[in-house]
């Protein structure tokens, strides 16, 4: 899978589990539509919720038909949705700013590979939305900046990470942006990017790239580590995905439709990819410069 933003699928009614793969696949057809085939390369699992979430707030289009045919990457989008569109412009804006900090890492074939595949569709969406561009990636320039300084207080990192995708996720909300919508953007962005780096434990200390979890001596593996700190990381996970969930409560009221499949994944999905990632069970890779091999598992995986 890519992300770790989807449903505990045992616990989704299956009215809920089509429509989240209606709006899973929607945002593959917005992509396409507007960005070309490659670009739908770029849809996961964490956009997904980002978008269910602002549509079910703004009602820009609530109910669209779904695809029913198995090839439906070809198929055109069905909600006439301005949300949608510049939701799919910024996916692609993060994803190339994720890609530029995976070259700064460490440049591979990979991320090399991913970035030529993508480019004209990234150039296009840089182009319509240049505000999102500069906004990410003043973000992504912050969180480099701590990087260098070593810093270890991954709550820190994750929030400095969230800081720089609040501003043109509030302004794809419009009139209906607000601090607590922007809360449970900065709230799950920091939980991911917590999941992030405990599930990149073992390929950044490899690759010797920064991880905020690395020890400077001591290090043996993911699996040791994890044992040795799992009341450390647990508490710090738990108490970022409770700050999530209350942030998330906040607004709530205000959504239109799709409680049952928000409340799922910040309630049940997120918790559970938490366990995974602790357990060493997760198989998620948020690093778009792993989009390429592991589609085939994403698109396989329950959506």
């Amino acid at each position: 899978m890519l992300g770790y933003t989807l449903p505990y699928y045992n616990r989704l009614s299956p009215a809920d589990n089509r429509v989240y793969r209606r709006y899973y696949c929607e945002g593959c057809h917005h992509l396409k539509h507007d960005f070309g085939l490659r670009s739908t390369l770029t849809v996961n699992y964490d956009m997904t919720f980002n978008t269910i979430l602002l549509n079910s707030i703004a009602g820009d289009v609530l109910d669209f038909e779904g695809t029913k045919s198995n090839f439906c990457v070809f198929r055109e989008p069905k909600a006439d949705s301005n949300l949608m569109r510049r939701m799919a412009a910024y996916t692609l804006i993060l994803t190339k700013w994720e890609l530029y900090d995976d070259d700064e890492d460490k440049p591979s074939l990979k991320s090399k590979a991913a970035s030529a595949a993508l480019s004209g569709a990234i150039a296009k969406a840089v182009e319509s939305y240049p505000e999102y561009d500069r906004m990410v990636g003043e973000g992504f320039a912050n969180l480099r900046s701590l990087e260098k300084q070593g810093c270890r207080d991954a709550v820190l990192m994750g929030r400095t990470f969230g800081e720089g995708l609040i501003g043109a996720l509030r302004d794809i909300a419009g009139k209906y942006a607000s601090d607590d919508l922007d809360n449970v953007f900065r709230q799950l962005s920091t939980v991911v990017y917590i999941m992030d780096a405990i599930d990149d434990l073992d390929e950044d200390f490899m690759d010797g790239t920064y991880n905020p979890f690395l020890p400077e001596e001591g290090f043996v593996n993911a699996s040791q580590f994890r044992l040795k700190h799992v009341y450390e990381l647990t508490e710090i996970l738990n108490g970022e995905i409770g700050k999530l969930q209350e942030s998330y409560s906040r607004v709530r009221p205000q959504m239109r439709a799709n409680t049952g499949i928000c409340d799922n994944i910040v309630y049940l999905g997120i918790p559970e990819s938490a366990k995974k990632v602790m357990t060493g069970g997760s198989t998620a890779k948020t690093s778009v410069s792993n989009v390429l091999s592991n589609r085939k598992q994403r698109m396989s995986d329950g959506t």
